[in-house]
């Protein structure tokens, strides 16, 4: 909780984060991840030696570069229903979220420097299936089932809490109102189809503007991530309010819709160059993202690439 009353990314620096976890231990080192579960890696000794080489290496790169980075930890699954499936116990499940973002915490005190301050994010994720907004929840029911996770990550050296690839606007409302409750800064990523609309069918704005009218602003700010730039840069308006509560972006480097990546057998990378120039597209015309990194097939490539398109 090193920076959890003074987030240094809300300032003008750009700060980097990691590309697709995910896409990279299935794809790039061919392990199997149960439910895309990367928390499971933890169970095991070789599993967390592997995520440890993962952290180790971004943050190299924004040493290198003297950044900021923000390490998202490996949660994104690890909410009851989904260790239900996994065979985890509500007591087991909060033992290793917890220690998610212990092993952050070492990496920070290990290599943290001035110029390159590390904040900790307990990641959130879907209830159900992030790319289909099936099953939904009330907003009291979303808020209930995602406190258990966010109370741990509270209780934990964690900065803030991200609640990725979220798509109807009750469970984000939830998301915001449990880590009010827990006095912790939370951010809000929604994801979009094709055509710039989250799954459940809303616009951005209006999905942005019903969470900040409901939760009085609750979220710290806003992310995009499990989507191409080419997928919602168009629904964007700069100048807009709404818009400006956006800082940060994990897109895809693929421009296949959700559905065509659920079904794929092998990895599109797209090209990481142009990936970078998107960026910097998107930066141009919203220069408060300060959050920069990448999310389904993304790797180290493609945020040196945003680093070079968008900082240097």
């Amino acid at each position: 909780m090193k920076y959890r009353n003074e987030l240094p990314q809300l300032g003008d620096k750009v700060f980097l984060t990691d590309g697709g976890l995910e896409t990279t231990l299935v794809f790039l080192e061919n392990i199997e991840l149960p439910l895309f579960a990367a928390f499971d890696q933890l169970s095991i000794d070789e599993g967390r030696e592997r995520l440890n080489r993962y952290f180790e290496d971004y943050i190299a790169l924004a040493a290198k570069h003297d950044r900021g980075f923000v390490l998202e930890s490996v949660t994104w699954r690890a909410s009851q229903d989904w260790g239900d499936r996994l065979g985890y116990n509500p007591i087991e499940l909060s033992d290793i979220n917890r220690e998610a973002i212990n092993m952050l915490a070492a990496l920070r005190d290990q290599y943290e420097t001035q110029e390159t301050p590390l904040v900790i994010s307990g990641c959130v994720g879907p209830r159900g299936d992030g790319y289909v907004a099936d099953n939904r929840m009330s907003v009291i029911e979303a808020r209930d089932y995602h406190a258990p996770q966010i109370n741990t990550f509270a209780d934990s050296p964690a900065d803030m809490v991200s609640a990725m690839t979220i798509n109807y606007v009750e469970e984000a409302i939830g998301i915001t109102l449990a880590a009010k409750n827990a006095n912790i800064p939370v951010v809000i990523s929604f994801t979009t189809e094709t055509d710039g609309r989250i799954p459940s069918g809303e616009t951005l704005q209006d999905a942005i503007t019903r969470v900040d009218q409901e939760t009085n602003n609750g979220p710290v700010y806003y992310m995009i991530n499990c989507a191409h730039p080419d997928h919602f840069r168009e629904q964007l308006i700069p100048g807009a309010a709404w818009a400006n509560r956006i800082r940060a972006i994990r897109a895809n480097a693929s421009r296949k819709s959700h559905a065509e990546l659920d079904e794929s057998e092998t990895l599109d990378r797209g090209n990481p160059h142009e990936f970078g120039q998107l960026y910097r597209e998107l930066r141009e015309s919203f220069p408060q993202l300060t959050v920069l990194g990448g999310c389904c097939g993304t790797d180290k490539e493609h945020i040196e690439s945003v680093h070079q398109h968008c900082c240097d």
